[in-house]
């Protein structure tokens, strides 16, 4: 049986206006869908008019002026119709789907359906599943006593993969897609049992230990930036509040961002219980019973409550 690495992936990538998900604005995005390693993938790529002023400091990053979208962009309501779609595409597909800081892409893309499209990315997969793949929280949890920055930039280093015409999103979508097969390819052992959907179950608990690990570091140095631990998706500010004072626990128990029909919240618990359980090894069992990956499960739930509805 052919490994996920192995098989057929897709990779989603944006460039935006800023840095701010929940006021900046997509200016271009593009899917890569690759069926096997090796094989040419099919690329799809859209650039927008996104009504609002293009910040210089953003024009130097993606090269992509003011005057160049407003004269050549589409508008937002019918590409973001479009990308939602052609996203629902790869889970109907059974395709994972890579994306390089996935918090921020998907957060970026709900904001912008919901500002848009009067919905979000959760209800648009709500009756599938979307299993995503972020190159850097893997990479972070595999080799994490490796020293030094994880951009795309220095994954594409560390791993090999050539990456041409950096912040274009074509580009950045592709990179990103080899660095995860290459990811793969490091770590068999610990990855090739594992289906897509346990590690999107997986990725959820990790980064929510990685950004509190940062936030401890953060705290030690004086510094007072709010890490988010919520993965692929941040919910939205309405339901981030009720996270804050919800008791309950839970999670979408490889569900994927969507989900299809929902679960029980003592269900969705036990699913990523059993999931953590088989991919994790021996030696990291262990450690996560010492505490080094402890994370509650109140936070995934928060996440996961945003991602299916």
């Amino acid at each position: 049986m052919t490994c996920w690495f192995e098989g057929p992936l897709a990779a989603f990538d944006t460039e935006t206006t800023g840095v701010d998900v929940e006021t900046d604005r997509i200016v271009s995005a593009a899917l890569v869908v690759q069926d096997a390693p090796g094989l040419r993938p099919r690329v799809t790529r859209w650039l927008v008019n996104p009504g609002v002023p293009v910040p210089e400091a953003a024009t130097a990053v993606h090269g992509l002026t003011e005057e160049h979208l407003q004269r050549h962009g589409r508008w937002l309501a019918p590409v973001m119709w479009e990308i939602a779609e052609a996203l629902g595409e790869q889970a109907r597909a059974g395709r994972p789907l890579v994306v390089m800081n996935a918090p921020f892409d998907l957060t970026l893309l709900d904001r912008e359906l919901r500002r848009h499209r009067a919905s979000s990315l959760g209800r648009w997969l709500e009756r599938t599943s979307l299993h995503v793949l972020d190159p850097r929280v893997l990479d972070k949890h595999l080799d994490r006593y490796r020293k030094g920055r994880r951009t795309l930039t220095d994954l594409c280093a560390h791993y090999g993969v050539e990456l041409t015409g950096a912040h274009d999103a074509a580009a950045d979508a592709q990179a990103a897609l080899e660095v995860v097969r290459a990811v793969g390819r490091r770590f068999p052992s610990r990855l090739e049992r594992l289906s897509a959907a346990e590690l999107h179950t997986l990725q959820a608990v990790w980064h929510a230990g990685q950004a509190r690990g940062l936030q401890a570091w953060f705290a030690l140095n004086g510094t007072e930036e709010a890490v988010d631990p919520a993965w692929p998706l941040r919910p939205d500010l309405p339901q981030r509040r009720r996270d804050l004072t919800c008791p309950a626990h839970g999670d979408s128990g490889g569900r994927g961002v969507g989900g299809g029909a929902p679960t029980s919240r003592g269900e969705a618990a036990q699913n990523t219980k059993r999931a953590t359980r088989s991919a994790l090894s021996a030696d990291t069992r262990r450690s996560r019973e010492r505490g080094r990956y402890w994370v509650r499960t109140s936070d995934l739930f928060g996440v996961n409550e945003a991602l299916s509805h």
